[in-house]
């Protein structure tokens, strides 16, 4: 049983399935609609992305799926992006790129370059991770999963803010609070006292060559769920249970049995292996472990909300201190933290089905896409924008609330449980879900089959290099 059908339930089902196969039987549980927290909203008759929207070029897991899938990436245009601190633009992005590096320069030195290098470094050591998983190699918690990658850097990394960190490397204050805050803000709906782990991977969302599937990501999952052959039940698992089932050849064996409702009622069945791949948090999946011993743990772990608010009409520039609107060209806002300002960015958005010539014009009709941590009210909506004709929100509890120091969650929570979005505890993106979910699919494997020297191998990254 997989529970729950977002790219960390679909992409388990698609690589239990490779290791497992062809004759195992996969259920996947999902109560909502499959994609989970990959959503697109309406707007005036087109798809915009609403949760996860943007995925790295080095993401190899989400690469391979689309290539596999069949499915195909739109083409990238370029916007320009501007930093706003709440009286004036701090950072505004030319077209011309040498402009930008000067601009860059002046304000920040050599900053911004040396960010580059020390993302790119953390980097280079994460993607480990897909030779170690090639090999079949798998880990029983996510602590030795990045312990394997990083060493105790990366464990560090867990237990220390971003601010710290990037001051212990000796980036500038100014630095810190104009440019890698405004990141955060967009990424995680926080600042950086987040962990310097998560930090990281939110830094590594700024490349270029960022992109996203054509007809939503949400694709990505719908694909997955058909290429592993598991069945959909559709329902709200409401509890786990171990049991005890007499076998025919004598003797007893453990089995798991999962309660559900769905529209016909509510119903059980019965499994060897569990998968969970929903946050276990009440608000999201209130799930009940019955009967276990020792009790499996509750997670108070807090989600972090965050309101998307698609706005279609025509922005304020004067709002942002721009007296004449048609000099203004900015396509991205990001903002530093300020008392004052109940936005974190907002940017024009593209559909999901986008068209070339559906170029982003600031200061025309756009559809713009407002992250806030509160609902945007009306005054405010009149504030950003000076004409608008509809508007969507979208609130969810999209990623953990990041506070330090904090353990991640166990990947094993009974003997043959498994649970997936403890990962999201050192940094949530799609393809932290999709490693988590083959983490837990050759973990599962391995235990099932007994093969101890595939799981918590120390000393990995030298080891193959002498394999190979």
């Amino acid at each position: 049983a997989v529970i729950g059908a977002g790219i960390g339930g679909t992409s388990a089902a698609y690589f239990l399935r490779q290791k497992f196969g062809k004759d195992v039987r996969i259920d996947v549980f999902e109560k909502g609609t499959v994609g989970g927290r990959l959503a697109t909203v309406n707007v005036e008759g087109k798809d915009y992305e609403a949760g996860g929207s943007v995925i790295h070029p080095l993401n190899l897991h989400m690469k391979h799926f689309v290539k596999e899938l069949g499915l195909s990436v739109p083409d990238n245009q370029d916007s320009l992006m501007g930093i706003y601190n709440g009286d004036e633009f701090v950072f505004e992005e030319s077209s011309w790129y040498i402009i930008n590096v000067l601009k860059l320069l002046w304000n920040y030195g050599f900053n911004s370059l040396r960010m580059n290098m020390w993302v790119e470094d953390i980097l280079d050591k994460f993607m480990r991770i897909y030779r170690y998983q090639a090999h079949d190699y798998s880990f029983s918690s996510i602590e030795g999963l990045l312990h394997a990658l990083g060493g105790n850097d990366f464990i560090q990394m867990l237990n220390r803010t971003l601010d710290e960190t990037m001051q212990k490397a000796g980036f500038s204050q100014k630095f810190i609070y104009e440019v890698v805050t405004p990141i955060m803000r967009v990424n995680y709906g926080q600042g950086v006292n987040i962990s310097s782990f998560a930090g990281a991977v939110s830094l590594a969302g700024t490349d270029s060559g960022l992109w996203s599937v054509k007809g939503g990501n949400k694709l990505v999952c719908t694909g997955l769920l058909y290429a592993s052959k598991a069945q959909l039940i559709s329902g709200t698992v409401i509890a786990v249970e171990e049991k005890t089932r007499p076998k025919h050849t004598g003797g007893t064996v453990k089995l798991y049995e999962v309660s559900y409702n769905s529209t016909s009622g509510s119903a059980s069945d019965l499994y060897d292996i569990v998968l969970v791949a929903t946050p276990l948090n009440r608000k999201m999946a209130n799930i009940t472990f019955r009967n276990f011993n020792p009790p499996i743990p509750e997670f108070s772990n807090n989600y972090h909300q965050t309101v998307a608010t698609f706005v279609h009409g025509r922005l304020n520039a004067s709002f942002f201190g721009y007296k004449e609107s048609s000099y203004f060209s900015l396509a991205d806002i990001f903002t530093t933290e300020n008392p004052k300002l109940f936005i974190n960015s907002l940017g024009i958005v593209s559909p999901v089905q986008n068209k070339p010539e559906e170029a982003k014009q600031p200061m025309g009709e756009a559809v713009w896409k407002v992250f806030s941590k509160e609902p945007v009210t009306k005054e405010q909506l009149n504030l950003l924008f000076s004409a608008y004709d509809s508007v969507k929100e979208k609130k969810w509890l999209a990623y953990p609330h990041y506070s330090i120091p904090k353990n991640c969650p166990p990947v094993i929570l009974h003997d043959r449980i498994y649970y997936l979005n403890g990962i999201e505890w050192a940094a949530s993106a799609m393809e932290m879900s999709a490693i988590a979910a083959k983490n837990a699919a050759l973990l599962s494997y391995h235990r099932w089959y007994r093969n101890a020297d595939m799981i918590d191998q120390e000393d990995l990254n030298e080891k193959l290099k002498t394999e190979l």
